[in-house]
């Protein structure tokens, strides 16, 4: 095994260092430094920087630690303190651009969606709604129960507030979670590791067989990929980011190669 250089020793302190100083104070650093959704009231251009040292929970920050604890040594190795550092930043704010790019498409429908009902609350809306924006957990039985009985009374201002207060929490559930964690730099080094050492054998921990880099770096690509676009309930794994920190590693790895014929 490597010897632990010293951006990975640094990276290692800053990141278990805030998620203990989170944990023992109890302070809401992931509603502050997370990532929101970009139109949402608590968002802020520096969350795109902030929000990859923070963990949610042990098991989180222990996946993540434990693979820039592996795979980072080799590569500033490599490349050197400063480029590794800069390669690690730089994956990690790319995937959360990505990613904030790519929620906010998707979270605008729910957003005009959520303003349409409101202007015009009525029970066909109202099923769609709950329908198309479903929440992990949630009782859709009661809900649609809820439809059945606002369909029968219209115009009933209580079935209407009612159903208007569902429509807002919701809406307030879905685009206030914020995406904390470093694995969209993670996922950077990983795919790095991969292009710059793609023979190098490596033994799984589950199950314990031995397998090349490149081998091991396509499948979780193609995992993230699946899991993304077929998403259970209750999955909230921000799957792009980890495609985002992918993607951005394989561009700037092409960058530098292109430039720098040192890179190898």
């Amino acid at each position: 095994m490597m010897r632990l250089t010293p951006m990975v020793k640094n990276i290692l302190i800053a990141n278990v260092g805030i998620f203990f100083i989170q944990a023992i104070l109890s302070l809401p650093l992931s509603d502050i430094f997370g990532l929101r959704v970009i139109f949402g009231d608590e968002f802020a251009p520096y969350q795109f920087v902030t929000y990859m040292w923070i963990h949610g929970s042990f098991g989180h920050i222990l996946g993540n630690m434990f693979a820039v604890f592996i795979f980072g040594p080799m590569l500033e190795h490599v490349w050197g303190s400063k480029r590794f550092l800069t390669f690690y930043l730089i994956c990690g704010i790319g995937a959360g651009v990505l990613y904030g790019a790519i929620d906010f498409a998707e979270t605008l429908d729910l957003k005009n969606d959520t303003e349409a009902y409101l202007q015009d609350p009525n029970p066909e809306d109202f099923e769609i709604f709950i329908m198309e924006h479903k929440l992990p957990g949630m009782n859709v039985g009661g809900l649609a129960g809820l439809a059945d009985e606002f369909h029968e009374n219209a115009n009933n201002a209580a079935y209407i507030n009612e159903t208007k207060s569902v429509v807002m929490t919701i809406y307030d559930r879905l685009t206030n979670i914020p995406m904390v964690g470093a694995s969209g730099a993670v996922f950077g080094i990983l795919m790095a590791f991969g292009m710059l050492f793609p023979n190098t054998q490596l033994m799984l921990l589950f199950p314990p067989i031995p397998i090349k880099a490149k081998y091991l770096v396509l499948f979780y690509g193609l995992y993230e990929l699946y899991a993304e676009f077929s998403r259970m309930p209750g999955d909230n794994i921000a799957h792009l980011a980890h495609l985002g920190g992918m993607l951005i590693a394989f561009i700037l790895l092409k960058i530098w190669q292109k430039n720098d014929r040192r890179f190898y």
